[in-house]
């Protein structure tokens, strides 16, 4: 599955072959999906979003530049249509907290391990740090989550996110130091 490979498949796509992108998103649709599951939070919304990436991608195919990896390419449009998915969820969404303010009312927590006797679970953990990696500013978010759940080198988020190594440098050190702090105040110093 190298560059030469997905370049032919492209040419192929460019050609009217429909198999040859097809092609294309089976190679690539698993990868995208679990890289914007961590981005959105959710599993539906990652779906949503590969389909809407991809569906982009084959619209701008005629405009990919053969210099780059395709799929770089892809996953630049999939985290620009996550990022719009996540400023329109926000816009649609009304806080807890002004719901609370309005009624005088707070909700009661069904969930066993909102009592702090209860023991933390692992899964419950894991739920925490990806709770806490939503809250981590975007832009220090996305190049983090590029570099350590999708393995991309820094160089690599510099040149699909366009911008300087030194920024990809500064924000992964700045998301980890957010993600850190969040976790601290969740788990307390015990983690």
């Amino acid at each position: 599955m190298n560059a030469s490979s997905d370049q032919q498949l492209i040419r192929q796509s460019l050609d009217g072959d429909d198999s040859a992108f097809d092609e294309l998103v089976t190679r690539y649709q698993d990868r995208l999906v679990h890289s914007l599951e961590f981005a959105l939070g959710s599993r539906d919304d990652a779906l949503e979003a590969a389909q809407q990436a991809f569906i982009s991608a084959w619209r701008r195919l005629a405009t990919f530049r053969h210099e780059a990896e395709f799929y770089s390419w892809l996953y630049r449009i999939a985290m620009n249509a996550a990022i719009s998915r996540r400023r329109k969820q926000r816009i649609e969404t009304t806080s807890l907290e002004s719901l609370e303010e309005a009624s005088g009312a707070s909700p009661a927590d069904p969930n066993p391990a909102a009592d702090p006797a209860h023991p933390m679970s692992s899964e419950e953990r894991v739920r925490i740090v990806r709770q806490a990696l939503q809250e981590v500013a975007e832009e220090f978010r996305q190049p983090l989550i590029m570099k350590e759940m999708d393995g991309f080198s820094y160089e690599q988020i510099a040149s699909i996110l366009e911008i300087p190594l030194g920024t990809v440098r500064s924000r992964i050190f700045r998301a980890r130091q957010e993600l850190t702090e969040r976790l601290k105040r969740v788990l307390g110093d015990d983690r």
